[in-house]
């Protein structure tokens, strides 16, 4: 699937009903999109931030089991096959017991689902060009990104689509998203957008 294009930072609204009055926010996008940027934002605005990958996380802790990226795709793989394909959401939900929250890492869409079973649940697509989130994830240098640009395009092929409900399915999760925010530009662009978003949405 091409990237959606965009020369800077903007919103989209996909579908015109949207809460008046929303409690969970949704995050899904690439990797180096400016998801976390987009958190810490929401964050500091009193929503607390959590994870479908935290219940990953949790999994391999128990098993004794280092949370490297590699290990949080097979781990996903293995908790969908058991629980089915929203069971990292489902888990979610019960931890947050209704609050308010800024929900990342959204790769199925089972696990929209079962998001919006909640009924006040609202997603947001983050996207930005390629070449743009190459050069972010070698700027930053997070433990487990690809050292190389083909690595990257790799993992990003891997990751769009899935063959049975146990993997990541990002294409499909991104068609079920509410808004599309195109983050091409700086991080006070983007600011700008999600303050409007904000006052949208509240």
């Amino acid at each position: 699937m091409p990237e959606r294009e965009g020369t800077g930072p903007s919103a989209t609204n996909i579908h015109i009903h949207l809460p008046r009055h929303f409690m969970l926010i949704g995050l899904t996008g690439r990797n180096a999109s400016g998801k976390s940027t987009l958190v810490e934002w929401f964050s500091a605005r009193g929503m607390e931030s959590v994870s479908c990958s935290d219940s990953i996380r949790k999994w391999l802790s128990e098993q004794g089991i280092e949370a490297t990226r590699e290990e949080l795709i097979k781990g996903g793989r293995e908790l969908r096959r058991e629980g089915g394909p929203g069971v990292l959401a489902e888990m979610l939900l019960e931890s947050i017991d209704g609050e308010d929250a800024i929900v990342d890492s959204i790769r199925t869409p089972a696990e929209v689902e079962a998001l919006r079973s909640r009924g006040d649940f609202v997603l947001i697509e983050v996207t930005a060009d390629v070449e743009v989130r190459w050069g972010r994830m070698v700027e930053r240098g997070r433990f487990g990104d690809a050292k190389e640009k083909a690595t990257f395009l790799a993992q990003e092929e891997e990751e769009s689509e899935s063959e049975d409900d146990a993997g990541q399915a990002l294409n499909a999760t991104a068609m079920l998203a509410d808004m599309i925010v195109v983050n091409d530009g700086s991080k006070e662009d983007l600011e700008e957008i999600l303050g409007e978003i904000w006052e949208g949405l509240t």
